[in-house]
C-alpha cells in the first residue's frame, strides 16, 4: 500500500469530527425544543384549562350537560382546541368534537386520574375518536374544597410538529454553513501543517552530512516518510566501531535465542551473566529477574550448583550429569562447562552449555527393558519346547499318551512363540510405515470395519460365551486404513471377551464428538488398578502375568492398538474400575465434511 499525503490523512478527519459534532448538537437541540415546545404547549393548555374551569363552577352537573357541551363547542370553535368537560366518575358532559353521549367513560385516562388528584394531567397519545396523535392537559374544577369534575384541553401532536419544522429547517441550513466554513478552515489548517512538515524536511537534509546519528522509521504518510529517510541518512555517518559492536550484539543475541542447547554465563562468585531462552526453560526460570544474580538465588537444584561451583573451582573444561525435578517429572541434562575469558584472555567466570538428554534416557530405559522383556518372553517357550523335546528323547516317545502329552505343549508353546513374533512384526511395520511416508489413510465408513473385527471374535465370544453389542450410525465416516483399524478393534474386544465374566457383555460404540470420532470398546468384567493405568500401553507389560500367560496373551497387543491410533493421527486412552470394568477408546480426527452420527 503507497503512502499517502498527510494533508488528505488530516483535512478527511478534521471534516468527520466536524459532521459528527453538528449531528450531534443538531439532535440534541432538536430534541431540546421539540421538549420545550411541548412544555410551553402543555402550560398554555393548562391555563385554558383554568380559565374554562372557572367558567364551569356552579354549572358542572348532570342536568346542565346541554349548557356544558354548547360550552365546550363554541370555545373550542375560538380557541383551535379540544375541550373535553368530565364527572369524576368518568362521564362526558361535553366535548368540542363528539357528542358526550356516545364517548365512553373516561375514568381510566391518565390525565384525568392526575387531575382528579388535584395535579395537572398531560398526557400524548393516539386519540381513537379523532384517529391522530394528540396533546391532552387536564385540570381539576374545584368548589369549595371538593374537586366536582375535571376539564381537558387538548391539540393535534402534528400541530405542534408543523411549528417545529421551519425551526428544523433554520437548523439543518445553519448547520450547513457552519460545515462548509469548518470544512474551508480544516483545509487551511492541514495545508499549514503540511508545510511545516517540508521546511522541517529541507532542514532535516542539511543535518544529514553526519551532524546527526540516529535512525528513523519510515511512515506510509509521504511527507513524514520523506524525513524519515532523510533522518535514516545521517545514520550512515555513524561511527564504524558502533555499527560493529551492535552487529555483533544482535548476531549473538540470534544464535544464543535459536540455539536448542541452553547456554548460562556466570561470573567468578556464580552471579548471572547472560542466559538465552532455552536455558531458561530447562532450568525453570526467567531470563529477565534472573540477570546479575547468584546461582544459588535462582535456581534451586542442588546439582546445578555443585556443577557449577566445580566448575568455577577447577579452571578446567568440566562434564557432567545433572538431574532435576519439575512437578514430579524429571529432567536429565547433560553439562559441559568451560572458563569463560574476556578479550585479554583472563577469566571472568564460567560458561555452561546444557543439553536436554531426557528423551534419549527413556528411550535407553524403554530399549533396555523391552530387550529385557523380549528375552524373558522368548525364553518361556522356548525352555518349554526344549524340554518337552528332551523329555521325549529320554524316552517318554515310547509312552504313547506321554508323546502326545509332551508333543502338545511343543505345538502351544510353539504358537505362543509364533503370535510372538507375528506380533513383534506387525509392531515393527505399523512404526516403520507411520515413519517412513505414513499409512494410506482415506475416507471410509466404519460400520464395516467394525463389524469385520466382531466377526473375527465371535467364535471366541460364543466360546466364553460373552454377548458383544454395536452401535455405529451408517454414515459415520473417518480417514482410515481399513486392515489396520480393524486389527486395533480385534485386539481391544479379544481382551474385553477374555477379561469379561461369562454370560458378560462387551459393547463396541463409535460416534462423532466435536471435531473428533470415538471407537469406544466397554467391557464389565475385573477391571484394572490405577497404578497399571500409565503402563499399560508399553511392550510386554502385563497387569497379572500369569493369567495374561494363561489366557493366552504376548504383552503387544495394546501397544499395537497404540501406535496404531497414533499413526492415524489419533491416540487411544483407557479408563477403568477394578471389579468394574473397563473401557478403551480410540479417537480420531473428524473429517471436516462428515455428517454421520450415532
Amino acid at each position: 500500500m503507497g503512502r499517502r499525503r498527510l494533508l488528505w490523512q488530516l483535512f478527511p478527519t478534521y471534516l468527520f469530527i466536524t459532521f459528527v459534532s453538528l449531528g450531534a448538537v443538531t439532535w440534541y437541540m432538536s430534541g431540546a425544543l421539540r421538549s420545550f415546545h411541548i412544555e410551553q404547549t402543555a402550560l398554555d393548555l393548562e391555563a385554558r384549562g383554568h380559565l374554562i374551569e372557572h367558567q364551569l363552577r356552579g354549572h358542572l352537573l348532570p342536568s346542565e350537560s346541554a349548557y356544558i357541551d354548547t360550552l365546550c363547542k363554541e370555545l373550542g370553535r375560538e380557541s383551535k382546541a379540544r375541550i373535553t368537560v368530565i364527572l369524576p366518575d368518568g362521564t362526558v358532559l361535553g366535548d368540542t368534537e363528539e357528542d358526550p353521549g356516545r364517548m365512553d367513560n373516561h375514568a381510566g385516562r391518565p390525565e384525568i386520574i392526575l387531575a382528579l388528584k388535584g395535579r395537572v394531567g398531560v398526557s400524548t397519545r393516539f386519540s381513537h375518536t379523532l384517529q391522530k396523535e394528540m396533546l391532552y392537559v387536564a385540570v381539576a374544577v374545584v368548589e369549595g374544597k371538593a374537586i366536582v369534575g375535571s376539564v381537558r384541553v387538548s391539540i393535534p401532536a402534528t400541530a405542534i410538529d408543523r411549528t417545529l419544522e421551519s425551526v428544523y429547517l433554520r437548523l439543518g441550513w445553519a448547520g450547513l454553513v457552519i460545515a462548509l466554513v469548518a470544512a474551508a478552515l480544516s483545509l487551511v489548517v492541514a495545508r499549514r501543517i503540511t508545510r511545516l512538515l517540508e521546511e522541517m524536511k529541507r532542514g532535516a537534509q542539511r543535518f544529514a552530512r553526519g551532524e546527526l546519528g540516529r535512525r528513523l522509521p519510515i511512515s506510509r504518510t509521504e511527507e513524514i516518510g520523506a524525513l524519515g529517510v532523510a533522518l535514516n541518512e545521517m545514520a550512515a555517518q555513524l561511527d564504524e566501531r558502533i555499527r560493529t559492536m551492535a552487529s555483533q550484539r544482535n548476531e549473538l543475541e540470534a544464535v544464543l535465542g535459536s540455539m536448542v542447547e541452553g547456554v548460562l554465563a556466570v561470573d567468578a562468585e556464580a552471579r548471572i551473566l547472560r542466559l538465552n531462552q532455552a536455558a531458561s526453560r530447562l532450568m525453570g526460570i526467567e531470563v529477565t529477574g534472573a540477570t546479575g544474580r547468584r546461582i544459588q538465588e535462582v535456581v534451586r537444584k542442588t546439582d546445578l550448583q555443585r556443577f557449577v561451583t566445580r566448575l568455577l573451582e577447577s579452571r578446567e573444561p568440566v562434564e557432567g550429569d545433572i538431574v532435576l525435578q519439575f512437578g514430579g517429572v524429571e529432567r536429565f541434562l547433560q553439562a559441559h562447562g568451560t572458563p569463560l575469558r574476556d578479550a585479554q584472555g583472563r577469566e571472568i567466570g564460567a560458561l555452561i552449555v546444557l543439553n536436554d538428554v531426557t528423551r534419549l534416557r527413556r528411550l535407553e530405559n524403554i530399549r533396555r527393558d523391552f530387550v529385557a522383556n523380549v528375552s524373558h518372553e522368548l525364553r518361556t517357550p522356548i525352555t518349554a519346547i526344549k524340554g518337552s523335546v528332551e523329555t521325549l528323547m529320554a524316552g517318554a516317545v515310547e509312552n504313547h499318551q506321554d508323546a502326545q502329552r509332551f508333543l502338545g505343549i511343543a505345538c502351544r508353546q510353539a504358537d505362543r512363540l509364533n503370535a510372538i513374533i507375528e506380533d513383534l512384526l506387525a509392531l515393527s511395520r505399523v512404526e516403520q510405515e507411520a515413519e517412513r511416508e505414513g499409512i494410506p489413510l482415506q475416507f471410509e465408513a466404519l460400520k464395516p470395519v467394525l463389524e469385520a473385527a466382531l466377526q473375527v471374535c465371535q467364535q471366541s465370544a460364543e466360546e466364553k460365551p460373552v454377548r458383544v453389542n454395536l452401535f455405529c450410525h451408517p454414515d459415520l465416516q473417518a480417514r482410515i486404513n481399513a486392515p489396520l483399524l480393524e486389527q486395533a478393534v480385534v485386539n481391544l474386544l479379544t481382551n474385553a471377551i477374555k477379561y469379561s465374566s461369562p454370560e458378560g457383555t462387551v459393547l463396541v460404540e463409535a460416534a462423532r464428538f466435536q471435531s473428533q470420532v470415538m471407537i469406544k470398546v466397554q467391557d464389565w468384567g475385573c477391571g484394572i488398578a490405577r497404578e497399571h493405568l500409565p503402563r499399560l500401553f508399553e511392550r510386554f507389560y502385563r497387569v497379572d502375568p500369569a493369567r495374561s500367560r494363561n489366557l493366552g496373551g504376548t504383552g503387544l497387543g495394546l501397544a499395537i492398538v497404540k501406535h496404531i491410533a497414533q499413526s492415524h493421527g489419533g491416540e487411544v486412552v483407557v479408563n477403568s474400575t477394578p471389579g468394574q470394568g473397563s473401557s478403551f477408546t480410540i479417537t480420531l480426527p473428524a473429517p471436516v465434511d462428515a455428517s454421520g452420527g450415532r
